[in-house]
């Protein structure tokens, strides 16, 4: 999708502050291992799992009753309830997590590379979420449920840098350094934008079709999810000018799509159901 030259300029001040820590967990597998096409799914099912079975002290089947929810690592980072007494987007009733996974492409020399941002306050939890991952590893992923032994993770510093470092191995010490706030780069006369995973989204309520698709879908459900994390996440929530920015957006024109729909199903492992087809383009 290419979005095209000459468009207006967006003169809405903001300040974004949205602090990010990348990671890179690299995994070894005796057998091989078939993921399924998206492995993000099968990694995000297996981190949860092992995340409440690590850390729940009162065994609940559902975190909302028990006395520790709002302290409790797991709900903060795989359920992310709204703070209490939250003044802004009230009328949600679930946070985005603080996570995000880039599930790993085709294994060399049997190793399998996990990619793990945390955003803002997520990064206190990385002990957690590292020894999680282990566990999952160690369960077994995908077809055959082959097992993975974690061989270390890395750090991306800063956030936006391409040099990793290592910080940590099994049965080692871990050294994180802290998050940083990526530099936002100038924007260009144009770009190209690929989409890896299916991608869903809604305007006015309806699903949008690849020949319904514009811009402004995309951008403004970034703009809410960015809103939405420096909000939950962060000491700084966004503020800048909302309904410019979707003004703006929606003149954009496209120079170009090349997407096409795709009917989906998962399996939630939390609520042992197969989860309804989605459609996405």
């Amino acid at each position: 999708m290419s979005v095209g030259e000459g468009a207006s300029e967006i003169n809405a001040v903001s300040f974004l502050v949205l602090p990010l820590a990348r990671y890179r967990l690299r995994f070894r597998s005796s057998a091989a291992a078939k993921l399924p096409a998206y492995a993000g799914s099968a990694w995000r099912g297996a981190f949860g799992h092992a995340l409440k079975k690590i850390v729940c002290v009162t065994r609940l089947d559902t975190c909302p009753p028990c006395l520790l929810y709002r302290s409790c690592p797991y709900p903060y980072i795989f359920e992310t309830p709204p703070p209490l007494g939250a003044q802004k987007m009230r009328k949600y009733t679930t946070a985005p997590h603080p996570f995000i996974l880039e599930p790993p492409q085709a294994p060399e020399d049997d190793l399998y590379e996990l990619g793990l941002t945390l955003i803002g306050r997520g990064h206190t939890y990385l002990p957690y979420v590292i020894h999680a991952f282990d566990r999952a590893g160690q369960e077994g992923l995908g077809s055959g449920r082959a097992p993975m032994k974690l061989v270390d993770v890395s750090q991306a510093e800063p956030a936006d840098s391409v040099a990793w470092t290592r910080i940590y191995e099994p049965g080692g010490i871990l050294k994180a350094h802290p998050p940083t706030v990526p530099r936002i780069p100038e924007a260009p006369p144009a770009a190209r934008l690929r989409f890896e995973t299916p991608l869903r989204l809604q305007r006015d309520g309806s699903l949008v079709r690849p020949e319904t698709f514009r811009f402004g879908d995309l951008f403004g459900a970034l703009l809410r999810r960015v809103s939405m994390l420096t909000c939950f996440h962060t000491d700084t929530p966004l503020e800048t000018a909302f309904a410019e920015l979707m003004r703006e957006a929606r003149q954009l024109e496209l120079k170009g799509t090349k997407l096409k729909w795709k009917d989906w199903t998962r399996y939630s492992s939390r609520q042992k159901t197969e989860m309804e087809k989605s459609r996405r383009t």
